[in-house]
């Protein structure tokens, strides 16, 4: 009997082999998505374009680096970390987007179509790619969904982590030149983080005291702002089975038709999932009794979302806001003195222009007329070194590294998982307030 396939590297070559490729071009946000491939099987790999990355370990790479290209913002993370890693990767070429901050969230391929386009085609034309002999133009395989647009060299498009759009303004574009190969589902991308993420026992844990504060009862309706994959409402519905009604929103199309299709595979029945917006719920005033968002205030008009939250809440509504914190120390299971140190304890400083992700939050909350407040900044501890979601924080520290503290950090990583000792747990902030 055929072993089912679990590492992504090797659900990628299953793909490529499925789709009848021996070489293709890959697109994609994430590095940490393509990172184990480009090591395992460079021969497989014509083009490799990383668009906007956030975070970024530039040694998985400096075997196809002189077939890579960078694509970022002129300013902001992707800029810091394209250009860190440009000294790294001798060959690789960089591609500012000028006037452009990138954030990890932003839009990219919708803000900048043509550009984007015209520049991975121009980039990859003298590089060899194979023309798929794929068995549909449509499928799943190894747990990746895949649609083929366009006909031509295989460019396979991975998903962005928050981009509302994903690669959807520039496919039609790029199908001009490739047989543009656009993957999904649970392994890949911003969902693979996201339900990663929902494994941690300590986030769940921090969950479940969200929930518990929140307290809904029998019947009552509950709301979740900003759902992503849908990983904390699948978990909600188990927990409150057919007696309460879940509403999940989110401003990503991509997102919510991938938690609609994860929460159908479980039969989830009790979850409903719609487009909107934190800052604009779609909804009336007094609509909901118990109002919950994860990690989204960073990203939005804080503020805003908080008054909106209180608008549709019922009156004796509870409303429960989790966001990252970047104004308490995160922290390693690793001693490193010096510059190494002051770059491991500090988190990633990611949030919005009118976002929150400090201990504001609190105030803020207030200030939205929430009462009696329950406040409870919490560690979410991170221990799973293989997950999409370590590899996320580990390269944003590793994308802050040169070659010499690279080394060290690798050199005391070692050492730590040797002993059974390797994990990290990044700050929280928390609150739940009643609506008088």
């Amino acid at each position: 009997m055929t072993e089912p396939v679990t590492d992504l590297a090797d659900r990628l070559l299953s793909l490529w082999d499925h789709l009848g490729i021996g070489v293709a071009h890959v697109a994609t946000q994430m590095p940490g998505d393509i990172a184990d491939f480009a090591t395992a099987f460079p021969a497989r790999l014509g083009g490799v374009v990383l668009c906007a990355p956030t975070r970024l370990d530039p040694q998985p790479f400096e075997t196809v680096a002189d077939r890579l290209l960078l694509l970022s913002g002129e300013r902001g993370l992707t800029a810091d970390v394209t250009v860190r890693a440009m000294r790294r990767l001798p060959g690789a070429e960089r591609v500012v987007l000028a006037g452009y901050e990138a954030t990890g969230w932003a839009d990219v391929v919708a803000d900048r179509t043509d550009e984007i386009a015209r520049t991975i085609a121009g980039f990859l034309d003298p590089l060899k790619a194979d023309t798929p002999s794929a068995p549909a133009r449509q499928g799943m395989h190894a747990g990746i969904s895949w649609r083929i647009d366009g006909s031509g060299p295989a460019l396979l498009l991975l998903p962005f982590f928050l981009a509302p759009s994903q690669w959807t303004p520039a496919v039609s574009r790029l199908a001009q030149w490739f047989s543009v190969i656009t993957l999904g589902g649970a392994h890949l991308g911003g969902v693979a983080a996201l339900e990663d993420r929902a494994r941690a026992p300590t986030y769940r844990a921090m969950f479940r005291t969200l929930i518990d504060l929140l307290a809904p009862v029998a019947g009552e309706t509950v709301l979740d702002v900003g759902c992503g994959s849908g990983a904390l409402d699948r978990l909600l519905a188990k927990r409150l089975g057919a007696a309460n009604a879940i509403t999940a929103v989110d401003v990503n199309p991509f997102l919510l038709a991938e938690a609609a299709g994860l929460a159908k595979a479980e039969r989830l029945g009790t979850i409903r999932f719609a487009p909107g917006s934190a800052e604009a719920l779609p909804f009336d005033d007094n609509s909901f009794d118990c109002i919950f968002s994860v990690t989204v205030l960073e990203e939005c008009d804080a503020d805003r979302a908080l008054a909106e939250m209180v608008r549709v809440a019922k009156p004796g509504g509870r409303v429960g806001v989790i966001v990252r914190s970047i104004d308490l120390p995160q922290w390693w299971s690793i001693d490193l003195p010096g510059p190494i140190h002051e770059k491991m304890v500090t988190p990633p400083q990611s949030v919005a222009q009118r976002g929150v992700a400090d201990a504001s939050l609190y105030r803020r909350a207030q200030a939205a007329g929430l009462t009696n407040l329950s406040c409870f900044p919490a560690l979410v501890t991170l221990d799973r070194t293989d997950g999409p979601i370590w590899r996320y924080r580990e390269d944003h520290l590793l994308a802050q590294l040169d070659d010499s503290e690279t080394a060290v950090w690798r050199t005391a990583r070692k050492a730590a998982a040797e002993r059974d000792l390797l994990f990290m747990a990044h700050p929280m902030h928390c609150v739940v307030g009643y609506k008088p």
